[in-house]
């Protein structure tokens, strides 16, 4: 048989019994749920920036960066929003490289998945005592959802992703913000469609249950960019992409229309520099248009705490440096966090 099985894996339920959340924690996330909500339903005009390292790789340095957003909030908390990216499961174009927290809790040893889970779950919780700050993650697999569902504030669904059916689903009967990334093609009827979907409620089966979904009224968009056929990537953060998919929206029967803009990736050729302005120019193009300043929502930004990236297997690590994508460093991150502030 091709397929090995390994170890059976706890419940959802049976984790959270083990690492349970305490009730300083259940009501910051509800604070923080409601506030990040009214942004959505446009109750708020506070701007979302969903900011941290492309991959969790090491909880200290995670947690040491999301301590140092929690200060930034205090001050900014009157016009912005911060949500830590504490991405503990990374899809790879190949299947090959490190595939995050989940799969490795150390990037230099064999994956362990059992021991990832609960890596995932202490992480998430230890950001939230310490910081009183509620995280973005990214839902890689659709099952793995409900380890995390109590903690977490906003999922993303990504580009390789946004077209599976259960991932869609799996959304719909989220009660956080889910954002929908536009696939590698660039093609933003596809993001569109699952904003659809994730809206509607849906019966299907989910973890050896028939389950029934609601539907989730905050899932919206997020622009990464595209990439073409020869492999060249295709920015979709310009005013005239904005424009355009906002005619879009108004052509579908979708609540709280709501845009990310995604700073990284594809968008800036993953030149993790070009962030800055990219996110300059986003916040421009929503001051010359009335629509889309209600629209664009936030944006999404990579950074850590020293700039750039490193491989892994090759020595000793900088700590805080990504050891995937290249992100901005703290000093970068910073002074664009009070740029924002002062420009929205």
């Amino acid at each position: 048989m091709s397929v090995e099985f390994i170890t059976k894996l706890p419940t959802p339920e049976e984790i959270r019994l083990q690492y349970p959340i305490s009730d300083k924690m259940i009501k910051i996330k509800e604070e923080r749920d409601e506030m990040i909500r009214k942004v959505f339903t446009g109750e708020s005009d506070k701007f979302l920036v969903i900011i941290g390292p492309c991959s969790a790789d090491n909880e200290d340095a995670v947690c040491e960066y999301v301590g140092r957003l929690a200060k930034i909030q205090e001050k900014v908390k009157d016009r912005l929003i911060l949500i830590p990216r504490i991405y503990t499961n990374k899809p790879r174009t190949t299947g090959e490289g490190y595939k995050g927290l989940l799969h490795q809790p150390d990037p230099e040893k064999k994956p362990d998945v059992l021991a990832g889970l609960i890596a995932i779950r202490k992480l998430h919780m230890r950001a939230i005592e310490e910081s009183g700050l509620t995280a973005a993650d990214e839902m890689l697999y659709p099952e793995n959802w409900r380890y995390l569902s109590d903690i977490l504030s906003y999922i993303a669904i990504g580009a390789r992703s946004v077209e599976n059916q259960q991932h869609r689903m799996v959304a719909s009967g989220m009660d956080v913000p889910a954002g929908m990334k536009n696939p590698t093609s660039g093609d933003l009827s596809v993001m569109l469609n699952s904003v659809v979907a994730a809206q509607h409620g849906h019966t299907f089966i989910y973890r050896d249950w028939e389950v029934k979904t609601t539907g989730n009224d905050l899932a919206h968009v997020i622009l990464r960019g595209a990439v073409n056929k020869h492999g060249n990537c295709i920015p979709n953060y310009h005013y005239e992409d904005l424009e355009l998919l906002a005619k879009l929206y108004s052509e579908r029967d979708l609540k709280n229309p709501a845009i990310i803009v995604d700073a990284n990736h594809s968008n800036s050729n993953k030149q993790h520099m070009e962030q800055i302005r990219i996110v300059k120019e986003v916040l421009h193009s929503r001051k010359l248009n009335e629509t889309l300043k209600k629209m664009v929502k936030g944006v999404m930004i990579e950074s850590y705490l020293v700039a750039g990236n490193q491989k892994i297997g090759q020595g000793e690590h900088i700590y805080g440096k990504s050891i995937t994508d290249p992100c901005l460093g703290w000093e970068d991150s910073e002074k664009l966090l009070y740029t924002i502030y002062e420009l929205v």
